[in-house]
């Protein structure tokens, strides 16, 4: 009887195990899926990216003397070098694209293989799914490989998708390829490196916040090795130097390729020997001790406010340090013989123009403002996560009501933006009066607070995302928001009409301070957003609570 009853068993794991549906295909299938949403944003970002690029470089520059006037004007400019990476043979569509779509997605490849890495490991012991997992027959090395494997498919594909960017840009299959492949091979180092900060933090924030340490420091070797004459030898100790080191497009250095896959495999098994030195759902490194603080403890606000502290405070430096940064090279830019080209394709874009300081300036904030919308998302996203880890059961046990405790997440992120727009301001004032330049700290705060507009609408988005649809909210705060600013500069370039690119919030931005604020869209997008927001907490009061 046993013989019988086992052989059915036994030819379905095998007919499972050639179909790719064993522990370990069914392990990187979940994975895969469950890091999807993730994957498709960054991969729409990497193939508008990679095409805009050649293809604005050839509409703007047509003669081969715009393009060696592009090349002498912004060649050594300290700004652009500190954004980009060191130029290599810009007056050409190769090594333009190589230099932009370098510099850019390199730091994007950094951010997506740290979050995927978290993700993927620390997230899933702190939802509890890990423990579920290993109560089976699966072993932490397969389930650690699953992990990783899932995280290098998606590297492919982001690949694919960067490549494909680039062949329908114009430029050559084989270089593409190669430019690409510099590009990506950046996520499995910082994958590596998620995946050692979720074996020493104990919470997948403390994590993010780890590894977030590390990308803002291998940054900001790299700027240094940009920007200060004899520190070029700085860009070997990061592997946003490797990169920039590989020169697609300008001497090509394949040897360099060795540094990110030795680096990566070393990460990753020092990731695997940590994992197996603890237990599940602890990190290496000790605790902070809360002791009997009650500071922070008044309220669901007041202790959301304490849990997300160091993240704010993490925020909130990150925009300082660049405000001040990019403030200080603002009199250099401006004052770099720009092409008439390059403005008139700026303002198509709708950055205005860059000939000055305060359109230089203009420029920066509207970027501003696609940084202080993904912080409210990131604070919805927090929210979510503490519905989903089941704390909020908890909490609304107590006598706290549903409405108060989303009105006051609202507050938290709302009051966040506020802060961060008013600090960037500030910090920009300062760089550019270090810098040499004179401008208003009037000006710069206004600049600041021109940031809020948009961000409160994706604010009121993200929260009706949140009570509609929770275990969609993220794929729906960020989609939207990088498909609206990507959509501003995709349609501006293509030629799309002014009510077609309008649609988009960010074509309804004030060049502050290039030009005035402009108060009746602001009120407009403010409106939208609490009405939106409104709307989700009416909904969140009647939905149940999903984990």
């Amino acid at each position: 009887m046993p013989a019988v009853s086992e052989a059915p068993a036994r030819s379905r794991r095998h007919q499972e195990t050639r179909a790719g549906r064993g522990p370990v295909g069914a392990l990187v299938q979940r994975a895969i899926r469950d890091g999807r949403v993730l994957t498709v944003v960054f991969t729409y970002l990497f193939l508008v990216y990679s095409f805009v690029q050649p293809v604005g470089y050839r509409r703007v520059y047509t003669t081969t003397a715009s393009r060696e006037e592009f090349a002498r004007g912004f060649g050594s400019n300290p700004g652009l070098r500190l954004l980009y990476g060191e130029p290599h043979d810009v007056a050409t569509v190769d090594g333009y694209t190589a230099w932009r779509v370098g510099g850019v997605l390199a730091i994007a490849a950094a951010a997506f293989g740290l979050l995927a890495a978290v993700r993927a490991l620390r997230g899933e012991e702190e939802a509890g799914r890990a423990e579920l997992t290993l109560a089976g027959i699966v072993s932490r090395r397969m389930a650690y490989l699953s992990a990783m494997a899932a995280i290098g498919a998606a590297t492919v594909i982001l690949w694919a998708a960067e490549f494909a960017g680039f062949a329908f840009g114009g430029l050559p299959i084989a270089g593409s390829a190669y430019l690409a492949l510099a590009t990506v091979l950046v996520i499995p180092v910082f994958a590596g490196a998620g995946a050692v900060a979720s074996q020493l933090a104990s919470t997948r924030r403390i994590a993010l916040e780890i590894g977030s340490g590390a990308v803002a420091l291998f940054f900001l070797l790299r700027v240094i090795a940009d920007t200060v004459a004899g520190a070029g030898w700085l860009r070997w100790l990061t592997p946003l130097g490797w990169a920039e080191e590989m020169r697609p497009f300008a001497g090509p250095q394949p040897v360099v390729l060795l540094l990110p896959v030795a680096a990566s495999a070393l990460l990753l098994l020092v990731a695997a020997r940590l994992g197996a030195t603890r237990d599940i759902g602890s990190g290496l490194l000790p605790e902070r001790a809360g002791g009997t603080s009650l500071r922070l403890l008044s309220s669901p606000t007041a202790q959301a406010l304490r849990s997300q502290r160091d993240s704010l405070i993490a925020w909130a430096g990150s925009f300082a340090v660049f405000a001040f940064i990019l403030g200080v090279v603002s009199s250099s830019v401006s004052s770099s013989g720009i092409p008439a080209g390059v403005d008139k394709q700026i303002a198509k874009l709708g950055a205005g123009s860059i000939t000055s300081a305060s359109g230089y300036l203009a420029l920066i904030f509207f970027v501003y403002v696609l940084g202080i919308s993904l912080f409210v998302c990131a604070q919805m996203g927090s929210a979510r996560r503490e519905e989903a880890s089941q704390q909020l059961e908890t909490l609304l046990a107590l006598p706290v009501g549903r409405t108060g405790w989303l009105t006051g997440r609202l507050l938290l992120a709302a009051g966040g933006a506020v802060a961060i727009a008013l600090l960037t301001g500030l910090l920009t004032w300062a760089g550019v009066v270090a810098g040499g330049t004179s401008v208003s700290l009037g000006q710069m705060l206004e600049a600041g607070a021109n940031c809020l507009p948009v961000a409160l609408l994706f604010l009121g988005i993200a929260a009706l995302a949140y009570a509609a649809a929770p275990r969609a909210s993220a794929a729906i705060s960020y989609g939207l928001l990088v498909l609206s600013f990507l959509w501003q500069a995709v349609g501006a370039l293509l030629g799309a009409p002014s009510w077609l690119a309008g649609l988009t919030p960010f074509g309804h931005v004030a060049l502050v301070p290039a030009e005035p604020f402009r108060a009746v869209d602001a009120v407009v997008m403010i409106g939208i957003g609490v009405a939106a927001a409104a709307v989700g907490l009416a909904v969140f009061r009647r939905r149940d609570l999903i984990a």
